[in-house]
């Protein structure tokens, strides 16, 4: 049996900032993943023309983000693509009314307007919502606040429909009124157009990882932890687990002893999402010029209402829209061709024979991956903004859950998935680390 200082249970970027702090400072630690690669759901698809992350693909706000930092200090080359959390404006965005006739700037400006007024409402309306109240709940009641027409209404309600399921993957009504109180972005947002997974392994450097190392069972007590993989078991004073709360939920992942409170009644109010991506390559660009996204009002785009035209330079020219909360759910186990032929359904009711056929089409199927059972986690109706902390909360100085969900000011954000990791490395180490430790040379 192996025996070290730690254990860090996941190789995704949570797992691996806190490997690496702990690492540099002279720990003897091993990195178990059960995938073949590092970086979790973190994950570059490449092909011989074209880079696609399929898992996460920002980083929501540069300004004061660590994450952004780490990504300076590697080198790693990014380019500005600020979505602004599903805003109505901002960046050029082509809007088609329930009819598919685009709509003038005019009448843009006064629907953006309408959603930045229904916030300001929206936010005094959360603030004041008794525990247990809706996303869709609190829509409702800030809608009814406004002396506006049916239209108004319609357009706005659906708007933010497609947020909570645009940003977090979930029904409106399945989603905490506080759900997205961390919703904003500070400075631009950035994608990676040679792959986020470039910053998993430049973290991964240096470390011992054992790839395809199922873990099974932790067994943690006074004198430390027992981890049980399919290729041999691996003991140790502590651990840091970073699976997916999908994972810590399933039977597939047994913790013994249960974990105790207040980590279990966090994750019990916690959930993962039904979220998944989906891309169309083709030989010719049919869609609006000059814009970075389109969008589709009304009933025509129930399912399919947001296209992003994420483009490589020199790349083929590629759209990517979300099947989110119910669409994902109910498109789950259908094949790529036929949520192909249900999106580019929907194109046409915008551009008519203009749409031609995609070259490629890549569908993520997040909600079947047994190492995540989902994309990202929300806060369940009745769940506490402190239930993301409070998972992280240290386990008999022995046992520490890190990743997205165990951070509170931006869950579901690879942001999230670095600081947490940075703060069980700190719990562990017992004094602060900066965090240009995790991109500082390593000392040799």
């Amino acid at each position: 049996m192996t025996h070290v200082d730690t254990l860090v249970v996941g190789a995704g970027i949570s797992g691996l900032v806190a490997a690496s702090l702990l690492h540099r400072a002279g720990q003897r630690v091993i990195v178990l993943e059960a995938r073949d690669r590092v970086g979790g759901r973190v994950w570059t698809v490449r092909t011989d023309d074209d880079i696609l992350d399929v898992g996460a693909s920002w980083i929501h706000g540069t300004d004061n983000n660590p994450l952004a930092d780490a990504v300076h200090a590697f080198g790693i080359r990014t380019s500005e693509f600020t979505v602004g959390s599903y805003q109505p404006d901002g960046r050029p965005i082509a809007y088609y009314s329930p009819t598919g006739t685009r709509l003038s700037e005019e009448a843009v400006a006064r629907f953006a307007d309408d959603v930045r007024h229904f916030d300001e409402r929206f936010a005094a309306t959360i603030a004041q919502s008794p525990p247990g109240t809706s996303f869709g709940d609190a829509v409702e009641t800030t809608l009814r606040q406004l002396d506006w027409n049916n239209d108004r209404v319609d357009r706005v309600r659906e708007f933010l429909g497609h947020r909570a399921e645009e940003q977090l993957g979930v029904d409106r009504d399945l989603l905490d009124a506080h759900g997205l109180d961390d919703d904003a972005i500070e400075g631009d947002e950035v994608v990676f157009p040679d792959g986020y997974d470039e910053l998993a392994l430049r973290l991964a450097e240096g470390l011992d990882v054992r790839l395809e190392h199922v873990v099974t069972h932790v067994r943690w007590g006074r004198d430390g932890v027992l981890v049980e993989t399919g290729a041999g078991m691996f003991s140790a004073k502590r651990a840091v687990v970073t699976v997916p709360i999908g994972v810590l939920q399933s039977s597939s992942f047994v913790v013994e002893p249960p974990l105790p409170e207040p980590v279990s009644g966090a994750l019990s109010r916690l959930a993962m999402n039904s979220f998944e991506k989906v891309f169309l390559q083709f030989p010719t660009a049919f869609w609006d010029e000059n814009v970075y996204a389109v969008r589709q009002q009304g009933e025509a785009g129930h399912w399919w209402h947001s296209w992003y035209d994420v483009t490589l330079p020199h790349g083929h020219p590629t759209l990517l829209t979300f099947a989110a909360g119910p669409c994902a759910q109910q498109t789950r186990h259908w094949s790529d061709a036929r949520i192909a032929d249900s999106v580019l359904e929907a194109l046409r009711g915008l551009y008519g024979e203009r749409v031609v056929t995609p070259d490629r089409v890549y569908v993520t199927r997040w909600q079947d991956d047994p190492f995540s059972h989902g994309s990202y986690s929300y806060m369940t109706v009745g769940s506490r903004s402190r239930d993301h902390d409070d998972m992280a909360t240290p386990i008999g100085d022995v046992l520490h859950l890190a990743g997205e969900a165990t951070w509170s000011d931006d869950p579901a954000t690879v942001t999230a998935a670095l600081r947490s990791g940075h703060r069980a490395a700190e719990r562990i180490l017992a004094r602060s680390v900066p965090f240009g430790d995790i991109w500082a040379p390593a000392e040799h």
